[in-house]
């Protein structure tokens, strides 16, 4: 999981800290969660998949299929 975090940052062209700000935490948090230092609590984990437009499932490793479920 926390490869995909951190190859999904990269692919957006996106430092940590511009993450960071975005999910409201610190750059050094940010950080700890691509190390797998620290457990993403669940609303992050929702920020990410809508930030990188993907889904949790992904994120997690249940897929490989990036592309987010189909919003109704």
């Amino acid at each position: 999981m926390y490869q995909r975090i951190r190859d999904l940052r990269e692919d957006s062209d996106m430092n940590q800290t511009e993450i960071a700000a975005k999910l409201n935490c610190s750059q050094q948090t940010y950080s700890n969660y691509e190390l797998g230092l620290r457990t993403i609590p669940p609303e992050i984990l929702i920020s990410l998949a809508k930030l990188h437009d993907t889904s949790i499932d992904y994120l997690l490793g249940l897929t490989d299929v990036r592309a987010p479920y189909p919003r109704t």
